[in-house]
């Protein structure tokens, strides 16, 4: 630790010392009320709600004088996707080893999407191969597919990696990273290997513990618009189909074919394990849908350093919800995303007003508004693919996503993989000064490291901190969002809300963001994190 913050943070430590209140809870209460308003329509990406919500938050950095840092001297870098929505009634059967056919119901039994820009999806009979967790980890010596062949054929897979909850003493214990999911674990990975392999689709087996969430935000966010990014060879990166299967579907699906699906979770659990086809079972699917080419629109501010204004620390959140979409029991059907992510792009906002009407720090700061986060962190991919500042110059990504409403901040601060790089050392001394302490995300088996907009920069080697998230159930107030609120209509603000102990959370992370920025220090990822090798490559371009 630099001897400044040493000496900062024994004073803050002294009797009666604490943090300077910067951010102001009303002003921030203000911004979350705008910007999960009605008016805009729950901020669904490439909607005509979307262009009001980023006009909002380009005109916040206006205001504030923040400097554009998109295209052409503008707030906004534009980001090409594809747009699919399913369209009409989706047509989805089994035929069974004996001839009878059985009708899925969408909604109930399964949900489906597909990211391929045609307009019709149509599977006839095709045969249906469980593939245990689906994992390809040599370097974990770990190989779900063996010899299989999975063309035109139907990849049904287990979320989560193959140690999560394994029984006590179990031979797979620590193959993988325990409860805490691996990128292999993620529904997105087991996507593309299906792709990769030349599946005629993918069915992942629905269960709460595994996937972190519950069949009802399944259903929600294949109701809505699919974005992607924009594919060059989109037959090879995209299967026709995938979707989830709920469990007890399933366990009639695999029964259809004489097998017994708990059974079968065991034997994935080891290294024999073979693929197992469903013998005599085959699926058929036909839905339609439109296909479109849409430009969306991160948001970008600059705040120029004063010394070393080549060197970035950035500040991001996704604005984007999940739009207009089926009504709840209330007829609701604006998912105005209140909590998810509107508090965040609120914080993004109100930390920029802070650092712009104090000293300017040396080394430049952006805050960034993603789109697309809800249709798999697209805008995040687009600029780490087209960085607007190079990534071998950005010092690190402060992440926020989810703040909850209240004033009595809670005594643990989470930390979304803790331990991967040495920001969250930097975090720490300020949080005990608060009297509160770190702990890692109480709900590794989510695989919250890999579902938010810090990721694909992450893979790019940029160190992250993502501290502060309401979506861990890590609060008795955080899991019951997450239980009945997360992901649907009821995540709106009301008269009731304060955020008084956000606006302690964001002035805990101003401390560490202008340490970051008045300082000559490089977070590093640590020894087993898996960007570390990326970040090294970055620092010796800096060193050239």
């Amino acid at each position: 630790m630099r001897p400044s913050l040493i000496a900062l943070v024994a004073a803050l430590m002294l009797p009666g010392a604490a943090l300077a209140q910067e951010v102001d809870a009303e002003r921030l209460n203000g911004l979350v009320r705008d910007l999960a308003s009605d008016e805009f329509g729950g901020r669904a990406p490439a909607s005509a709600d979307e262009g009001p919500a980023t006009d909002y938050i380009a005109d916040q950095f206006r205001q504030l004088g923040i400097a554009p840092g998109g295209d052409d001297g503008s707030y906004f870098q534009m980001v090409p996707l594809s747009r699919t929505v399913r369209e009409g009634p989706a047509d989805i059967s089994v035929q069974g080893p004996d001839g009878t056919q059985q009708v899925l119901t969408w909604g109930e039994d399964l949900v489906m999407t597909s990211d391929r820009p045609v307009s019709r999806i149509t599977v006839t009979d095709a045969p249906l191969v469980f593939v245990g967790y689906g994992v390809t980890a040599p370097e974990r010596g770990w190989d779900d597919f063996g010899d299989v062949d999975l063309t035109g054929k139907i990849m049904v897979v287990i979320v989560n990696d193959p140690d999560f909850n394994a029984p006590e003493g179990h031979p797979v214990t620590g193959r993988f990273d325990g409860q805490a999911m691996t990128y292999y674990g993620r529904w997105v990975y087991k996507f593309a290997e299906a792709a990769r392999r030349g599946a005629a689709g993918v069915l992942v087996i629905h269960d709460t513990p595994g996937a972190g969430y519950p069949w009802t935000t399944v259903v929600s966010g294949a109701s809505t618009a699919r974005f992607d990014i924009v594919r060059e060879n989109w037959q090879a990166e995209r299967v026709p189909f995938q979707g989830w299967i709920q469990g007890d579907a399933a366990t009639a699906l695999f029964a259809q074919a004489g097998l017994d699906l708990a059974a079968l979770r065991d034997a994935a659990r080891t290294e024999a394990f073979e693929p197992v086809e469903l013998s005599g079972v085959t699926m058929s699917v036909d839905f339609g849908q439109t296909f479109s080419r849409v430009e969306s629109r991160n948001v970008i501010g600059i705040l120029p350093g004063t010394g070393h204004a080549d060197e970035t620390v950035m500040v991001g959140a996704h604005w984007d919800a999940y739009g207009r979409g089926n009504a709840d029991a209330t007829g609701d059907h604006i998912y105005n995303g209140a909590v998810d992510n509107a508090t965040g792009v609120a914080a993004i906002l109100e930390l920029a007003r802070v650092f712009a009407e104090g000293p300017r720090p040396d080394r430049s700061l952006m805050f960034v508004s993603w789109s697309a986060e809800e249709s798999g962190l697209l805008g995040a991919y687009y600029y780490a693919a087209h960085p607007v500042r190079p990534l071998e110059t950005t010092v690190a990504n402060v992440n926020l996503d989810s703040l909850l409403p209240g004033d009595e901040p809670a005594d643990e601060v989470v930390v979304i993989g803790m331990g991967k790089n040495n920001l969250d050392a930097m975090l720490a001394p300020y949080v005990e000064a608060a009297g509160r302490r770190l702990i890692n995300d109480p709900a590794p088996q989510a695989g919250a490291f890999y579902r938010s907009d810090h990721f694909p920069l992450a893979l790019r080697g940029v160190p992250a901190l993502f501290a502060f998230a309401g979506f861990t159930g890590a609060s008795p107030q955080s899991a019951a969002y997450v239980r009945d609120c997360y992901h649907q209509p009821c995540d709106q603000w009301d008269e009731t809300w304060t955020m008084g102990a956000a606006a302690q959370d964001l002035d805990l992370l101003a401390q560490v963001i202008r340490d970051l920025a008045n300082s000559r220090t490089w977070p590093e990822w640590n020894e087993a994190a898996e960007f570390r090798a990326v970040r090294e490559d970055s620092r010796d371009q800096r060193a050239d």
